[in-house]
């Protein structure tokens, strides 16, 4: 089909709305300039960016949870995340207010999008709280790609079996405890819960006080049930699982921060269904597996592929017994994986 040629006085017309669009644009940027300006604004001051909306964030000022101000950004500043801890500046007008510089960042999550860029999630992170649930199934491939990650940044990962009241069928609960059982013995911490038992929720609160933590996981595995469980009065949207796919919909749209009433906060992020790793290199992802650690580095070969090399210490460990099949499977899959990226 031949592409419509449009007339003079159409395009003259789509001409005008493009220019109307610009003009609205630029007069709104320049009143936030001028609401913005150096002398219309207050002192630097810490805080600590709880939500982020594009070009605005949500911001706290340090030691005054609660109290919240829309801000806008310094054009010279890097990418900002839910997390970050910044210096910013009030405006002297109303609750409006402007980032004016990063703080020193403990640790940055990130993952991918579909287009291969990285795209951070949060930072400043104690715990990324890997949340499984009976349904969707839980693989131990997915679940090993959020420890890679997380063990790549220095964030201590936590398992947590969620919706246990699921778990009817003794098969499928066996299946899961062996499951389980494995990255206890590896020696992650693993937690179980269900938000219509309250069973577990306990635990769940003495871990995550004091400290910054971030849910991850597929859609559907109750994220947001178990933040509006764990801080009552948040009520975050949740979305039932799709009857044609099975899998979890998508009810959270930006990462934000809540805090705990006896201290301690909670990231929750936008629902991940698959975390990509091929912005990694093998080395890095062989890293990420804590049990291979102490065998790195003491193979025959320097280039050592960990397939049929004589002298290999990762086969060497996989037959004695101290690096689990399935993990050394789940390895070679993401290898695979970051080879057809």
């Amino acid at each position: 089909m031949s592409k419509r040629k449009l007339t003079r006085r159409q395009s003259w017309r789509i001409e005008k709305i493009q220019e109307e669009r610009k003009a609205r644009a630029q007069k709104r940027e320049a009143q936030i300039t001028q609401e913005l300006r150096d002398d219309a604004l207050g002192p630097e001051q810490p805080g600590l960016i709880i939500a982020h909306y594009g070009a605005q964030l949500d911001i706290e000022p340090i030691g005054k949870p609660g109290e919240t101000y829309r801000c806008h950004l310094r054009a010279n500043l890097p990418q900002l995340v839910t997390g970050d801890r910044i210096v910013w500046r009030p405006s002297l007008k109303d609750d409006i207010g402007v980032v004016v510089a990063l703080e020193d960042r403990d640790n940055l999550l990130s993952r991918p999008d579909m287009h291969g860029q990285l795209k951070p999630v949060a930072a400043n992170i104690d715990y990324i709280v890997v949340v499984i649930a009976p349904v969707p199934t839980p693989y131990p491939n997915l679940i090993d790609r959020y420890l890679v990650a997380a063990e790549t940044v220095g964030i201590e990962p936590v398992i947590l079996l969620n919706k246990t009241d699921l778990l009817e069928n003794p098969a499928d609960k066996q299946a899961l405890d062996e499951m389980l059982a494995s990255y206890e013995r590896i020696g992650y911490r693993v937690l179980k819960a269900s938000t219509l038992s309250e069973d577990g929720l306990a635990a769940i609160k003495n871990l995550l006080n004091e400290h910054i933590s971030v849910f991850v996981g597929q859609s559907g595995v109750g994220k947001s049930s178990l933040v509006n469980t764990l801080l009552p009065g948040v009520d975050i949207k949740v979305g039932a699982l799709s009857e044609t796919t099975g899998k979890g919909t998508h009810t959270t749209t930006a990462a934000k921060l809540f805090h705990f009433p006896a201290g301690g906060m909670l990231i929750d992020s936008p629902g991940i269904r698959e975390f990509g790793l091929w912005h990694m290199e093998p080395e890095e992802v062989l890293d990420g597996f804590r049990e291979f650690r102490p065998f790195i580095g003491y193979c025959k070969f320097r280039d050592c592929n960990h397939e049929k090399e004589p002298g290999c210490a990762l086969q060497k460990a996989l037959l004695d017994g101290d690096i689990s099949e399935e993990r050394m499977n789940s390895y070679r899959s993401i290898l695979v994986s970051l080879e057809k990226a």
